[in-house]
């Protein structure tokens, strides 16, 4: 798989209510990739998964997808290369059967019908979902629905996973199950989340976000290690490095 790089500059937006909730960040994710996005509830972690995805449109600054310009000339196009799971399953998954949720993207891109049941088995097959594949979504568990959201992106183009919460709610197995999922695709992948200690296993760079800036960035184990400056965001240190 070719691999996509994601860089912002100068990046601003404001709801429309005036309150101003991401200001002036400015990162670089290499291809390839796996940086986890962490902060206290409210600081901007989704509102960035969404600009970056092309759903909201930056009251200033820029995004780059590998270096191109991400606006409203380009928006399209490059959405082939990206991939949002939804904090809640529920509100991704929407067909009928987990097989024409999975089907959905390849289809909306166009693609024969041939190699749509390719796509859509292979990423059942991956997700290991495809025993799942005439089941109706709101009859799946948490875990179940977690893979079959995962499953939909991997049936597309995209090159860079963007995912929000993706070990939310999720049981220990299940949770494990998704680590090892993330942990085995090559994607560049932007991960906002409050599991820390995933965080911490998965993720080669945390960025931490407060009140709408980026206070500290670096090697994961650097960042969650240090309990100061997880404080002053509001967080705490993994509970596999608590004493």
């Amino acid at each position: 798989m070719a691999k996509t790089s994601i860089r912002t500059e100068s990046l601003s937006y404001a709801y429309p209510d005036g309150w101003k909730v991401l200001s002036n960040l400015s990162f670089e994710i290499a291809p390839g990739h796996t940086v986890a996005l962490v902060g206290a509830n409210g600081c901007g972690k989704t509102t960035l998964l969404w600009l970056i995805a092309g759903l909201l449109e930056a009251e200033s600054g820029s995004i780059y997808i590998d270096e191109i310009r991400l606006d409203r000339g380009s928006v399209r196009p490059l959405q082939r290369k990206l991939g949002l799971a939804f904090q809640h399953p529920d509100d991704q998954l929407f067909m009928a059967t987990v097989r024409q949720d999975v089907e959905f993207g390849p289809h909306n891109a166009g693609y024969p019908e041939a190699e749509i049941a390719r796509r859509a088995a292979e990423a059942m097959t991956r997700t290991a979902c495809l025993h799942l594949a005439d089941r109706p979504p709101y009859r799946l568990s948490g875990g179940e629905k977690r893979m079959v959201s995962l499953a939909t992106l991997l049936a597309t183009d995209a090159e860079i996973l963007l995912l929000d919460e993706p070990t939310n709610a999720l049981d220990p197995k299940s949770r494990r199950n998704t680590i090892n999922l993330l942990r085995e695709l090559d994607h560049t992948k932007l991960i906002a989340t409050h599991d820390l200690d995933m965080a911490l296993d998965l993720c080669d760079e945390v960025i931490v976000l407060h009140r709408g800036t980026i206070t500290a960035r670096g090697p994961s184990r650097e960042i969650l290690s240090n309990g100061p400056l997880l404080k002053e965001a509001g967080l705490e240190l993994p509970l596999s490095l608590q004493r």
